[in-house]
Parts: structure tokens; C-alpha cells; sequence
């Protein structure tokens, strides 16, 4: 694995938890693009308390040696491809070891996803018919993702055209018609192949600016994300909150055992 650059300046304002006197550590946010927002999920983290420190490795910013200063790391999708040779690609697969090694609140969302699956030996691959997932579709949680999360959405939002294989060790939680692979658990690290992460502002600007995309065999036409959206956004909104109070709460087996 690659040295990594220590610990950078948190970027985000550090709120206060309701009831407490002490600021909450900060998560970890990776981000593609000069545009790209946390969304959803960095509004989530923000009203639980924590302080988001964003990084933009694409753009020259480095990734934490640790992970001890942080509550957990994410790493949000982008057009890009984890299979893509550019350095920036590899060295945040790469770094994805630290918050394994280190047994972190780990979420790979996308992209982040696929990262996470190809760190851990899977392969990431287009459908081999050519067909992506851009707009609302079904999961089934199995077993696993049941005892994880008893009330998962019926649907949920993609903007996809790659999926990943299981990784050995992985649990699947999740499992979809095109792409099998929709939600994977590896011990405290969490893929999501869907974006309950996007706002109505990132879908408006999404359906827009990639509007050549939802001609591609799988996609749905625009009106169909926002008609959507109307039935399904509640659920998922509902869902992505109790995950992240879960996600954020996983201890690494070390600590649990010093607290012994």
C-alpha cells in the first residue's frame, strides 16, 4: 500500500450534538468531481452532529495514514470507472485497507461501492447485455440485510452502468434484477450499489446534464425518475437515516475488547 499523507484540516464547520458540549469527530467524504456534494448523506451526518472533512483526491487532495480522528469514511460515485488506470483511481482502492484494516465505519456508494468490491478481490464489470440502471428499480434485501435493517425500500435510485461481483467474506444484503449485487456487508464496510445519497436538486441536475445517457437499454426516460421519486423517496429518506445511526455506531472488535 502507498505512504498516505497525515490527516488534513477538517473542512466543514463542526456542529455540536443536541445535549452535549463536545463537537463529534468528523466523517470522511470522498468526492469525484469539483461540483460533487454529499447530498443526502452529508445532510444525514450533519444533523447527527458530525462535521464532514471532504477530500477530493481527483484534484490533488491526499486520504488519512488513519482513520483514528474519524467516525467513518465515504466514498461517493462519479462517471469514473474503479477499473479506469487513472493513478487517483487506484490509490483510493488502495486506501480503502486503511478503514479495513482499522475495522471503520466504512460506505463505498457507487463508485465508492465497486472500489470496496474490487479492494476485496471482486470483479467490477458492465451488464453483459449492454444495460444500465438510471432511474427507480426494485431490491430484496435477503436474510442478512434483514437482520441488519428489518424495513428496507421497495425501490430505490441508480445512475449506473458497471456492478461488482461478491467478494469472498462478503454478506450480500441486498440483490437486484440486472445487477444481482445491490448491498454488501464486510465487517464494518458497506457497499451500496444505488444513491439514496441524491437530493432533487442532484436528480434535476443529474437527468439534465446526462440526458444522453437515458437512451442506454435499461435506463428510464426523465418524467419516470420524478414520478419516481414521488412514491419511493419517503421510504428510502426513512431507510438511509436508520442505516447511517446504525453505520455510525460499529465499533472496531479492538475497541470492544479494551472496553472489556
Amino acid at each position: 500500500m502507498p505512504p498516505f499523507a497525515k490527516v488534513g484540516p477538517v473542512r466543514d464547520a463542526a456542529p455540536v450534538a443536541a445535549g452535549s458540549s463536545t463537537a463529534l469527530p468528523p466523517v470522511l467524504i470522498v468526492l469525484h468531481q469539483e461540483n460533487s456534494m454529499p447530498g443526502r448523506i452529508g445532510n444525514a451526518l450533519r444533523a447527527l452532529g458530525h462535521p464532514l472533512d471532504i477530500r477530493r483526491p481527483r484534484f490533488g487532495d491526499a486520504l488519512p495514514e488513519t482513520l483514528a480522528a474519524h467516525a467513518g469514511a465515504v466514498i461517493f460515485g462519479g462517471p469514473m470507472s474503479a477499473n479506469d488506470p487513472d493513478d487517483y483511481v487506484r490509490r483510493e482502492i488502495d486506501w480503502i485497507a486503511v478503514p479495513l484494516l482499522e475495522q471503520r465505519p466504512f460506505l463505498g456508494i457507487c463508485l465508492g461501492a465497486q472500489m470496496l468490491a474490487k479492494q476485496l478481490g471482486a470483479r467490477v464489470s458492465p451488464h453483459s447485455l449492454g444495460r444500465v440502471e438510471m432511474g427507480y428499480y426494485p431490491i430484496r434485501p435477503t436474510p442478512a440485510g434483514l437482520n441488519l435493517c428489518t424495513r428496507w425500500p421497495e425501490q430505490v435510485y441508480h445512475w449506473h452502468r458497471e456492478g461488482f461481483g461478491l467478494p469472498a467474506g462478503a454478506e450480500l444484503l441486498a440483490e437486484g434484477d440486472d445487477f444481482p449485487r445491490q448491498a454488501i456487508r464486510f465487517g464494518n464496510a458497506f457497499g451500496l450499489q444505488f444513491h439514496p445519497d441524491v437530493t432533487y436538486a442532484m436528480m434535476c441536475r443529474w437527468t439534465t446534464c446526462g440526458a444522453d445517457h437515458l437512451d442506454r437499454p435499461g435506463a428510464h426516460p426523465r418524467h419516470q425518475h420524478f414520478a419516481g421519486r414521488a412514491c419511493h423517496d419517503v421510504a428510502e429518506r426513512a431507510w438511509l437515516r436508520h442505516f447511517l445511526q446504525g453505520w455510525l455506531k460499529r465499533v472496531p472488535d479492538v475497541m470492544m475488547e479494551a472496553a472489556e
